[in-house]
C-alpha cells in the first residue's frame, strides 16, 4: 500500500533491482503513537529497512513479520498496544496502540510494483490519486478524483475492513527572492514536508552554493510562475521588497488556488502595496488573500526568527484549511 511517495518509490526501485521487499504501513493509531497513519517502512530480504512506522518502538517486530510475509507471499495485519503481551518487549509508548499492514511487493497477495509506480508518477506531476485495499481479500483498486470524488474530500482510513488512502499532491512552497530569509526558510520548510522552489532572476543570489538541495529557477517570477502548477497544495511568499518582482508574482498567484500567499514588508509597505495593486485592477477581496506583513506576530527580528514566523503562519493556514 503506497502512502509515502518516497517509501513506495523506494520499494518499487528495490524490486526492480531484483530484491525481495515488503512494505509496512500504519493503518491506525490510538492514544500515544509517535508516527501518523500512512507512515511506512520498507523491509528488504536481508533484514535491512528504511523509513519508520513507530519511531523505533515496534520496528524490530515488524521487520520479523515482513520477512515472514516475504517467505510466504501473504499479507498480514499487526496490532501492538499496552494490552498486547508483546507491547512492552517491542517498546511501544505507554497508552498507545498501533495497527500496521504488511505487504510483500510483487509476491502472492502483495501489492503490484506497477501500483507503486502509478503513485510515483502521479506525485511527480502533482496529480491526486488514491488506493482502496480490501483487508480480507487483499483486492486493490486505484481511485481518482474523477472516479471517486467523494473519497478525495476526506483523508482516507479504515472502514469495515476497507483501507482507503488518498495521496494528494505534495506540499509546495514557492519563494520569490533568493534572499537571506530564504536561506533559513527553505530548509525549515523542507523538513516540514514541502518541496521548495526558489525563483530569482539574479544568478548570484539563486546559486546552488547558497541553496543546497532546493529547486532554483533563475528567471523573472512572472515567467517562471507561468510554467509552474500552482494549486491548493501550494504556498507562495514574496521576499524581495522589490515591486518589480513582488507585484507581478502576487498578481499571478491571486488567480490560482494557492492556500497561502504572503508578502514580506511592514504594515506601511503593505498599505502602499494594496493601493498600487488595486490601481492595477486587483479586487479588494483578492488582495485580502495576501498575508502582510507576512508571518505570525511573535516579535521576530533576525532572518531565522522571521523564517520561523512565516512557516508557522503557513502551517496555521494549512491546518485550518484541512480542518
Amino acid at each position: 500500500m503506497i502512502i509515502s511517495k518516497h517509501m513506495g518509490g523506494l520499494a518499487a526501485a528495490f524490486h526492480k533491482e531484483g530484491q525481495k521487499v515488503a512494505l509496512a504501513t500504519v493503518l491506525g493509531t490510538w492514544g500515544s503513537s509517535p508516527r501518523p497513519v500512512g507512515a511506512q517502512l520498507v523491509v528488504c530480504e536481508d533484514g535491512s529497512f528504511h523509513g519508520s512506522v513507530s519511531g523505533g518502538c515496534v520496528e524490530g517486530a515488524v521487520v520479523l513479520e515482513a520477512l515472514e510475509a516475504l517467505a510466504t507471499g501473504t499479507c498480514r495485519l499487526l496490532e501492538y498496544g499496552v494490552n498486547d503481551a508483546d507491547a512492552f518487549s517491542v517498546g511501544l509508548a505507554c497508552g498507545g496502540t498501533i495497527r500496521i499492514m504488511v505487504e510483500p511487493v510483487g509476491i502472492g497477495q502483495g501489492i503490484a510494483p506497477s501500483l507503486l509506480e502509478d503513485f510515483e508518477r502521479a506525485g511527480a506531476v502533482r496529480q491526486a490519486i488514491g488506493l482502496r485495499v480490501n483487508l480480507d481479500t487483499w483486492e486493490r483498486a486505484v481511485l481518482t478524483p474523477q472516479s471517486h470524488p467523494d473519497e478525495f474530500s476526506g483523508s482516507g482510513g479504515v472502514t469495515r475492513q476497507i483501507y482507503t488512502h488518498i495521496q494528494n499532491p505534495p506540499l509546495r512552497l514557492v519563494l520569490i527572492g533568493a534572499v537571506h530569509i530564504a536561506q533559513f526558510l527553505a530548509p525549515m520548510a523542507q523538513m516540514a514536508g514541502y518541496h521548495v522552489t526558489i525563483i530569482d532572476p539574479r544568478g548570484s543570489f539563486a546559486s546552488p552554493q547558497r541553496f543546497l538541495h532546493q529547486e532554483l529557477i533563475v528567471d523573472w517570477p512572472e515567467d517562471a510562475l507561468a510554467d509552474l502548477t500552482i494549486d491548493s497544495r501550494t504556498a507562495l511568499v514574496t521576499l524581495t521588497h522589490d515591486p518589480k518582482m513582488d507585484t507581478p508574482s502576487l498578481q499571478a498567484v491571486l488567480a490560482t488556488d494557492a492556500f497561502y500567499i504572503g508578502a514580506l514588508g511592514s504594515t506601511r509597505t503593505h498599505a502602499k502595496r494594496r493601493t498600487s495593486m488595486l490601481e492595477l485592477g486587483v479586487l479588494p477581496s483578492q488582495f485580502d488573500r495576501i498575508q502582510g506583513p507576512v508571518g505570525l506576530s511573535i516579535g521576530s527580528k533576525s532572518p531565522a526568527e522571521i523564517a520561523v514566523s512565516i512557516l508557522a503562519e503557513i502551517t496555521q493556514c494549512l491546518r485550518q484549511k484541512v480542518t
